[in-house]
């Protein structure tokens, strides 16, 4: 299992060149790049060449751009400025050497038949599979666990995954999400662990479920939700691949960017350690 981090976690209090410092010097081994908001700015004064130089001389290397959002269910303008997006990530995304771009489906106050989000996520997440296959960058959907977002559960999620039935097309596990919106225990342990292809670590304060928000998020194993079973259930399915640290709790921003990144690190091995062996630098 190897350790990222998730630039949401210091969102207010640092910037790509500092996560990136400060990653590199407590022994992160991948960094999620927020593409709208922290790479932009980090493009006013660098190029994406000296960002690709960065991870050619140092240990820490990008994992995904997080993220292309609000992909389905959009109207004709909508759905060609998501690929248009989709293009631009994939071409940036190949030269730093990125594995994932992750997907967020719509959030709206709409009502929308079940139906017709499985039908247009699918229909979508086939298009951005055919894009994307030349580059070998993979397309992790990531269910937002709140009542307004299209497809808000694991299970939801799980079943346009198979219904796209694309290698390069799988899930982002949310413990967050997982646990906000009420994801069934047995959908997990359905699942083919293949089909994960990042787990963000997280965990929340104890209000009721449908009112959770993601300031509620607090540092794993400091909160309610049952890590060890999501953990132990990926676990014994064969899910080992990457844990990053998500977090957007407003208060962590008021401490020291090196504060906080070095704290994810530490929770995050707490809970994490007793089901998997992190080997960091």
């Amino acid at each position: 299992m190897k350790l990222c981090f998730n630039q949401a976690t210091t969102l207010n209090n640092s910037n790509l060149v500092k996560d990136l410092e400060y990653c590199e010097k407590h022994g992160y081994d991948y960094i999620e790049i927020r593409t709208m908001d922290k790479l932009p700015e980090y493009l006013q004064e660098h190029s994406l060449d000296d960002l690709a130089d960065y991870f050619r001389t140092h240990h820490i290397k990008p994992l995904a751009f997080n993220a292309l959002v609000f992909f389905n269910n959009r109207d004709e303008e909508g759905y060609q400025e998501i690929i248009r997006e989709f293009r631009q990530m994939l071409e940036m995304g190949s030269k730093l050497g990125v594995k994932y771009i992750v997907a967020v489906p719509l959030v709206t106050e709409q009502k929308i038949l079940k139906s017709d989000i499985k039908a247009s996520c699918v229909e979508v997440l086939k298009e951005l599979s055919d894009l994307a296959e030349p580059y070998g960058i993979r397309i992790a959907v990531e269910f937002v666990g709140h009542p307004q977002c299209t497809v808000n559960t694991f299970g939801q999620a799980y079943e346009i995954v198979e219904e796209v039935a694309r290698d390069n097309v799988g899930l982002v596990l949310d413990c967050f999400h997982f646990y906000a919106m009420g994801s069934k225990r047995e959908d997990l342990e359905r699942t083919d662990a293949s089909k994960i292809f990042i787990l963000h670590i997280d965990d929340t304060e104890d209000y009721p479920i449908g009112f959770l928000t993601d300031e509620d998020r607090v540092w794993p194993g400091h909160g309610v939700i049952d890590l060890d079973f999501i953990l132990s259930t990926i676990q014994r399915k064969g899910y080992s691949d990457v844990v990053s640290v998500e977090l957007f709790r407003p208060e962590y921003y008021q401490l020291d960017a090196e504060e906080a990144i070095r704290t994810a690190k530490e929770t995050t091995l707490q809970v994490i350690s007793k089901h998997y062996n992190l080997q960091l630098t």
